[in-house]
């Protein structure tokens, strides 16, 4: 008696089993990713669909109608408010396509099918993601470490330190690979952030170096090919800031002879009004487009002789002397 009951129980569990596979959640969530601007299709597993089905697309916790499918009848209810024009329902497979789809169509799309042989439902959970930047590899120049193999050499082998950064990303993986293989990576997956990976490289390195970035649907990658394009030695520093320092010095000694030419210029014309000291009897010569003129400088001396008594004018004359 006992193993008639759990037969029979059994096959009566095997029967709700099969029927809730077939009429109900027989495919679970379905999970569907995509690229913001792209299109996707939410595609219906039924291998016939009858006229007289009822095919009804609801979407978000709400379970918000946008689309109907009924006796070739196609009602889109409100879903311009959410969508705009971007939904499309096939009428003859009742599959739903979002068009040009947004990062705010990211959530559960439900399908309800009504027929003649019962109600079965779908479900699929959309992920729309942004488009992928391509990284960007930086040097960190300010830290110049070297290890000398012996002391007579400056420096033997020197390290770089790569930076690779990607800016406002979401649910994306930034790895850093030496030709195929791996060498570390760093996820995300909520929050819109800036991620970035540090590669720490020898100077002299002939590897091919790449940063990839990437998500469940695509990746965008960045590759180093030439690592001296981006680091430099130590050796390269100093011999910059040497260059740099000659450079400083040659335009300070220009600058100085021309300035010594200009004041010699003005020493020798002299300013509107002044007068050359008494005491001094050089001769100068101004070469004009028209003629030669020579300018003598003159000097005054004091003649004491027509001398009157005091209280009364006098002239005194001076006799110029010609150099």
């Amino acid at each position: 008696m006992l193993r008639i009951i759990i037969r029979k129980t059994t096959l009566l569990c095997l029967f709700l089993l099969i029927v809730n596979g077939v009429f109900g959640d027989s495919d679970g969530l379905k999970s569907v990713s995509v690229t913001e601007g792209d299109s996707v299709t939410l595609n219906i597993d039924v291998t016939e669909l009858q006229r007289n089905d009822q095919i009804l697309w609801m979407f978000g916790p709400r379970e918000t109608r946008i689309a109907e499918l009924y006796k070739q009848n196609i009602d889109m209810f409100k879903s311009n408010e959410t969508f705009g024009d971007r939904l499309q329902i096939d009428s003859q497979t009742g599959s739903l396509t979002i068009r040009n789809i947004r990062s705010e169509h990211t959530g559960l799309y439900k399908l309800q099918i009504l027929s003649d042989r019962g109600t079965s439902y779908q479900r699929f959970n959309v992920t729309v993601h942004a488009p992928l930047p391509i990284p960007i590899i930086t040097s960190n120049s300010s830290n110049c470490s070297s290890s000398s193999s012996s002391s007579s050499s400056r420096s033997s082998v020197s390290r770089c330190s790569l930076l690779c950064s990607a800016v406002n990303v979401s649910h994306v993986t930034l790895s850093w690979y030496k030709g195929n293989s791996l060498l570390s990576s760093i996820s995300v997956s909520d929050l819109s952030i800036s991620l970035s990976i540090h590669l720490e490289v020898e100077y002299k390195d002939k590897n091919t170096y790449s940063c990839v970035i990437n998500n469940p649907i695509r990746n965008q990658t960045k590759h180093l090919d030439n690592i001296t394009h981006l680091c430099h030695t130590c050796e390269d520093k100093y011999d910059k800031r040497l260059y740099a320092a000659l450079i400083s010095a040659v335009v300070l000694a220009v600058l100085a002879v021309v300035m010594y030419f200009l004041y010699r210029k003005c020493r020798r014309s002299g300013p509107a009004g002044n007068y050359f000291k008494p005491s001094v009897y050089a001769a100068e010569t101004v070469q004009t487009d028209q003629e030669e003129v020579v300018y003598t400088e003159t000097a005054f001396v004091q003649n004491v002789q027509n001398k009157k008594p005091k209280g009364t004018e006098e002239t005194v004359y001076s006799t110029v002397m010609k150099n």
